[in-house]
């Protein structure tokens, strides 16, 4: 088969990226390794800036989120004696609106067919060829049959683990990483938020995190180390831990049976350049973020914002600028969603190494941070997002 743009991957990024280039008139497939139903049910974040909220409404898609999602005008940030509230809304004029990515997903899913997205489901064993070429092409599997698609680029949305960034020649490449020596264990479960805004918690036992998917469904972690089993950690003791580093400040915790529970490792990553001749990268196949920051579907959004305007120049009015300016652009707002991600994680985390010095460093930091003004503007203005 042929197209113009063959995207890899239909998380998120690459759907999103998929009705962009359709509402432009640019023929794209999305080629996705697993069924409808895994993709529309994976659990991932849900704080959402405004370049993710703003790309829904250009589609229309976001009929859903303005109903269901919630805005929120500030977080918190604890310290084991009080909350430290960031304003959002008065420091900087904005706010970040909690809606699940898995929701974003099941909107575009729901909207493909209509909007003449076409998705691929099952497409094992793909394959890149010809990147360094005008004319590329992805070689793939379906129910055991081989097959092809030509296209003249090739995008890169299918994560850490896919196969686009690997076609770039290592000679071409560099790679920037923080391997974090702790993970998030994080249960989900349908009971109502203990506080209706997130609260980052640094406690001498631990980091937590205190999170929502709606007025009804919370989502809670702490940190542990890597070493932790799953199975170690019932219910009744992930709730207890939680209680103790969230602390009664954070108000009234109602507990729950898990539909969820997972361990997450943490990581910094960024692969350099984003972009290889005729394919372009988007997303965690680009960049890996902790979640400390809510950046890492966020920064997918504005890969995929500047991707869809470079590649709509290109077929529109033959501008090939914007796909060579393309990998500077993402990259440049990249690092600073990476610089704060790490900063913040850094903050709220202890540390295995962390001696009387470091902590007494996050000590004045917080108490800097809750008298400052400009401290909380900076931070206001990295967790809405960076413009774009």
């Amino acid at each position: 088969m042929k197209t113009q743009v063959t995207i890899i991957g239909a998380g998120p990024a690459g759907l999103l990226l998929g009705h962009l280039l359709r509402a432009e008139g640019i023929e794209c497939v999305v080629l996705e390794r697993q069924r409808p139903a895994y993709v529309a049910d994976r659990i991932r974040a849900g704080v959402l800036e405004q370049v993710t909220v703003g790309l829904m409404a250009r589609l229309g898609l976001d009929a859903r989120l303005k109903a269901e999602g919630l805005p929120h005008d500030g977080f918190n940030l604890a310290d084991g004696e009080r909350l430290i509230r960031i304003d959002l809304t008065d420091l900087v004029g904005q706010h970040v609106t909690v809606y699940g990515q898995t929701e974003i997903t099941r909107d575009l899913m729901a909207a493909a067919d209509e909007r003449g997205v076409r998705v691929i489901y099952g497409a094992g064993d793909v394959a890149l060829h010809g990147i360094d070429s005008d004319a590329p092409y992805v070689t793939f599997t379906q129910d055991g049959a081989a097959m092809r698609v030509d296209s003249r680029f090739v995008i890169g949305c299918d994560g850490f683990h896919g196969p686009s960034r690997k076609a770039i020649p290592a000679s071409a490449a560099r790679e920037y990483e923080r391997v974090y020596p702790f993970g998030w264990l994080g249960i989900l479960a349908d009971v109502p938020p203990c506080n209706h805004e997130l609260i980052y918690a640094n406690h001498p036992r631990g980091f937590a995190l205190a999170s929502m998917r709606s007025s009804t469904r919370s989502r809670y972690y702490v940190d542990v180390p890597m070493s932790e089993r799953i199975e170690d950690w019932p219910d009744d003791r992930v709730w207890d831990e939680l209680a103790t580093r969230l602390g009664p400040s954070a108000g009234p915790m109602v507990r729950g049976p898990a539909l969820e529970k997972s361990i997450a490792p943490l990581r910094s990553y960024v692969f350099e350049p984003m972009r290889h001749g005729s394919l372009l990268l988007c997303g965690d196949a680009a960049h890996i973020v902790p979640p400390t920051g809510a950046k890492g579907l966020n920064l997918a959004a504005s890969d995929v914002y500047y991707a869809a305007a470079a590649l709509t120049g290109f077929f529109a009015h033959g501008d090939n600028d914007g796909i060579a300016g393309y990998a500077a652009k993402a990259l440049a707002r990249v690092w600073k969603a990476e610089r704060f991600s790490w900063s913040l994680t850094r903050l709220m985390h202890r540390f295995p190494d962390d001696g009387p010095f470091e902590r007494a460093m996050q000590v004045a930091e917080l108490d800097y941070i809750a008298g400052s003004r400009a401290a909380q503007t900076a931070i206001a203005e990295n967790y809405v997002g960076l413009p774009v």
